[in-house]
C-alpha cells in the first residue's frame, strides 16, 4: 500500500494541481497544510532543505514542487525514483 503526504499551503496554485492530479489517478492522500502547522514546516526544511511547497512524500521518498512524473515513478517503485 502506498503512502502518499502532500505539505501545502492555503494560496498555492500548485497545491491544488498536486492535488486535483492525485484525485484524478485515484490516488489517495493526505495532505497537512503547513500554514497550520509551522513545527511541520520546519521539519520540511530540515529534511528536504526546501521552503517551498508543494511538498510530497510518497512512501519515504520526498519530491518537491508540482511533480508529477516523478511522483507516479515513486509510487511504481515503491517510493524510489532514482531507479
Amino acid at each position: 500500500m502506498n503512502s502518499v503526504t502532500v505539505y501545502t499551503t492555503t494560496q498555492c496554485p500548485y497545491c491544488v494541481m498536486l492535488k486535483n492530479f492525485l484525485s484524478e489517478q485515484n490516488i489517495p492522500f493526505n495532505e497537512v497544510n503547513v500554514e497550520t502547522q509551522p513545527e511541520v514546516m520546519q521539519r520540511l526544511v530540515k529534511t528536504t532543505g526546501q521552503m517551498g511547497v508543494p511538498q510530497t512524500e510518497v512512501n519515504g521518498q520526498w519530491i518537491v514542487g508540482f511533480d508529477p512524473n516523478n511522483i507516479m515513478i515513486a509510487l511504481r517503485n515503491g517510493g524510489k525514483i532514482n531507479e
